[in-house]
């Protein structure tokens, strides 16, 4: 006999692409708010979005209505640098929102994304365990993430397509996939087969 599975319950964006639950993830690259709003799709209830309140661009609820209803979401602007990663290891310690985004200036270290994943867990204790995802600049680069993905826009005449890239997971390879949105609020789907991503 083989022992009970002990795997964490997952949100799947597409066939073959999936988090899981209970554990910091990370976004980076232009179009990684674009993820985190294909992430919220994917996902049910409300999303809290944290974000730096001296940041010049904010999440405009018409570009949202594409992907996800703007009215599932929580908006906190930060004052402080530091706030950012408190109020996040707060929110998923809460438990109360499946889904806290946090749009970061530059990856965290290993202490605070440890924090993070152990704050996760604690979220679980009164019902499902929520997810954490850090949105970064450039090709990222958070210590001790459970994932890190690579989003930018690929469109071609008048459709919607992106190269997504899983750029690090514990127990999965790199790869790559070109994605295509058909239409609004509609399932993502997989134009190639995924390729394997060459460092």
């Amino acid at each position: 006999m083989h022992p009970p599975s002990h795997r964490r319950p997952q949100v799947s964006i597409c066939d073959g692409i999936a988090l899981e639950y209970g554990r910091t993830h990370e976004a980076c690259g232009p179009a990684r708010r674009t993820f985190a709003l294909w992430l919220a799709a994917a996902t049910t209830g409300p999303v809290l979005w944290i974000s730096p309140a001296w940041e010049v661009d904010q999440l405009n609820p018409d570009g949202m209505m594409n992907f996800a209803c703007p009215s599932r979401f929580l908006f906190l602007h930060a004052r402080r640098q530091d706030d950012l990663l408190w109020a996040t290891e707060e929110a998923l310690r809460a438990g109360q929102v499946p889904l806290v985004v946090t749009d970061l200036p530059a990856p965290p270290a290993l202490k605070p994304v440890r924090r993070l994943h152990l704050a996760a867990q604690s979220g679980g204790r009164h019902g499902p365990q929520p997810l954490g995802l850090l949105l970064t600049p450039g090709s990222g680069g958070a210590a001790g993430i459970e994932s890190r993905w690579h989003l930018s826009p690929d469109h071609r005449d008048q459709h919607h397509h992106w190269q997504l890239q899983r750029l690090r997971a514990r127990t999965l390879p790199p790869r790559s996939w070109r994605m295509h949105h058909p239409a609004p609020r509609a399932r993502l789907e997989v134009v190639q087969p995924p390729l394997a991503v060459v460092s």
